[in-house]
């Protein structure tokens, strides 16, 4: 861990692959209605919240010296990994409510998809300016703008 200025970027990553493979997962549901796929929907859900909400509020690097610039850039990566944990715990309840009480209606099935499809949408927007931060503004590579807490 000490080869890391950051652990930020090495939870980041999980909600971003799990939200988005769970919204499409959700919506091919929409189709199938398979138990299965709603139970794993839901997993993926779980820990793509829990991933996203540690990233977010848990590991989020503080930044200093910033160029105007970059902090715009900051400041929207933020909105969208707020968008992103806010849509994913609304879409981890709808697919609560899916899979425990309404036991895998299709109208069920499409309310959280498109729930989880806007979660999907935040958190990739959240990796694309977190991806301008670090390849373009240089934030965060060997610890570049990055508050040292020791």
């Amino acid at each position: 861990m000490a080869d890391f200025p950051h652990i930020h970027p090495l939870i980041v990553h999980f909600p971003i692959m799990l939200l988005m493979i769970a919204a499409a997962m959700q919506f091919v549901n929409i189709l199938f209605r398979k138990e299965e796929l709603n139970w794993a929907v839901t997993i993926m859900v779980l820990v793509g919240f829990v991933t996203a909400y540690a990233s977010s509020y848990w590991s989020h690097p503080h930044t200093s010296g910033l160029s105007a610039h970059a902090e715009l850039v900051l400041e929207q990566h933020d909105k969208y990994a707020d968008y992103t944990v806010y849509l994913a715990g609304i879409g981890l309840v709808a697919q609560l409510l899916s899979v425990l009480v309404f036991k895998g209606k299709r109208w069920s099935i499409a309310v959280a998809a498109v729930i989880l499809i806007g979660a999907g949408y935040a958190v990739s927007m959240a990796g694309h300016y977190g991806a301008q931060l670090v390849h373009i503004e240089g934030v965060g590579p060997q610890g570049k703008f990055l508050e040292q807490h020791h």
